[in-house]
């Protein structure tokens, strides 16, 4: 039996109870199969990526230069969700609200047009957001290459960057 320890592969009912999970093939039941546990070192985890192309970053502040406050974000979460539009990353700060977002031609114009009756929109197309999951700084130069960073945001084990081609 193979053993992978992917600590977040594993679904949060069988990890809060430490339960190992076995894996076999549809194609060839007669093999051992794999086994996923939560044993993980992260410092030795190969990094993963995930790239979304054709992205929108929108930067929302108040029309009076006030603070964006829950009020604020309750009305644009309602609207984001009303027009069916995922946020694929937020950012938040005392005086804006920025997302990346699928730059969908059927959905972007009327969700622009809604976001200005309130707010003040400032916004970016032809961006990547690019997810790295177990990432170090070479990885992320790798990545990075050739490209302005205008969002990043790094946590223990994973760094998102919303960035685009530099001309």
């Amino acid at each position: 039996i193979y053993t992978l320890s992917l600590h977040d592969a594993l679904p949060i009912s069988l990890r809060n109870k430490q339960i190992p999970l076995y894996v076999k093939s549809f194609a060839d039941p007669k093999k051992e199969g794999t086994l996923i546990n939560i044993n993980v070192d992260c410092d030795k985890l190969i990094p993963s990526f995930i790239f979304k192309m054709n992205q929108m970053l929108i930067s929302i502040f108040p029309q009076d230069y006030a603070f964006i406050v829950e009020k604020n974000l309750g009305e644009i979460f309602n609207l984001f969700a009303s027009l069916n539009v995922k946020i694929n990353l937020m950012q938040n700060s005392a005086i804006s609200f920025s997302v990346s977002i699928d730059n969908n031609p059927t959905q972007v114009p009327q969700l622009l047009d809604k976001l200005k009756e309130k707010y003040v929109i400032r916004y970016n197309e032809g961006l990547e957001l690019v997810t790295i999951r177990h990432y170090d700084q070479a990885t992320i130069d790798r990545v990075t290459k050739n490209k302005k960073i205008i969002v990043e945001q790094k946590s223990r084990n994973t760094a998102r960057m919303v960035m685009q081609d530099l001309k």
